[in-house]
């Protein structure tokens, strides 16, 4: 059995780290080098590092700080935010990256997605959904939930595995920030409808939701505000799994 994965998210304004509130992104939480730093020693799997700013205006990825930031991770890291083009993919795999997170552009133009995962291989591309319940339907928002995009998310990772995305990322804006728990419908409904791991976003306040998550068909499961805002670390989410007898990978 694969084993289970916990990945931190960072997002970043142009000038420090801050909190998420149903995407509204207000509270800072610091700075993104010294978070690293942090994370190396309490034995997360993954970094996902946002830019959430350039998802909203053309501007290029401040290069230096991805090297910085990708030279202090001892971790393999996913980095997004607004990307467009390959050449911008190749720049941020030559600065560091592990992996890339394409999400609003895909909407526009899905090839983008065929294109990168056949120049650089799927398990380099990673697809981010975020989504809206309204009313009994779940629909798709892009550029940071400012757009609706009239798509179910179940159909919509299906294209994007269909396209060839190795990972979906799933992120319930009604969720996010608030601390209470993933939305494990949507969760369990897309990782029993497409083949490929799926990562929960949006809502962990404490070591249960992780559980849960994993129970409803997630490989990964991403949070931030559990480990910005609280004593809880992903060391003792590891250890807490352990106990509910589910792989994860451990250092201790």
């Amino acid at each position: 059995m694969l084993k289970k994965r916990l990945i931190t998210t960072m997002l970043w304004n142009g000038s420090t780290l801050v909190k998420g509130h149903n995407f509204i992104n207000s509270r800072r939480a610091g700075s993104a080098v010294t978070t690293i730093k942090i994370y190396n020693s309490r034995d997360v799997d993954e970094i996902l590092f946002l830019d959430i700013v350039k998802t909203s205006i053309d501007r290029r990825f401040d290069y230096n700080l991805i090297r910085q930031l990708t030279d202090e991770c001892n971790v393999p890291i996913t980095i997004g935010g607004g990307i467009k083009k390959i050449y911008e993919i190749t720049d941020l795999l030559f600065a560091g990256a592990d992996k890339i997170l394409i999400n609003s552009e895909a909407y526009k133009n899905l090839n983008l997605v065929n294109e990168a995962a056949k120049k650089f291989g799927s398990q380099t591309i990673v697809v981010g959904i975020d989504y809206k319940k309204q009313g009994n339907k779940y629909v798709c928002f892009s550029k940071s939930g400012e757009k609706k995009e009239n798509l179910d998310p179940i159909d919509w990772a299906k294209q994007c595995e269909d396209s060839g995305a190795g990972e979906i990322i799933l992120t319930s804006i009604d969720h996010d920030g608030l601390m209470n728990g993933y939305d494990l419908e949507l969760l369990n409904n897309v990782s029993n409808k497409i083949n490929l791991p799926v990562i929960a976003s949006g809502g962990a306040g404490n070591y249960q939701h992780f559980f849960q998550a994993f129970e409803n068909g997630a490989s990964a499961a991403a949070a931030a505000s559990i480990y910005h805002f609280t004593e809880q670390t992903p060391n003792e989410a590891k250890r807490y799994l352990i106990e509910k007898n589910l792989p994860v990978r451990k250092n201790f």
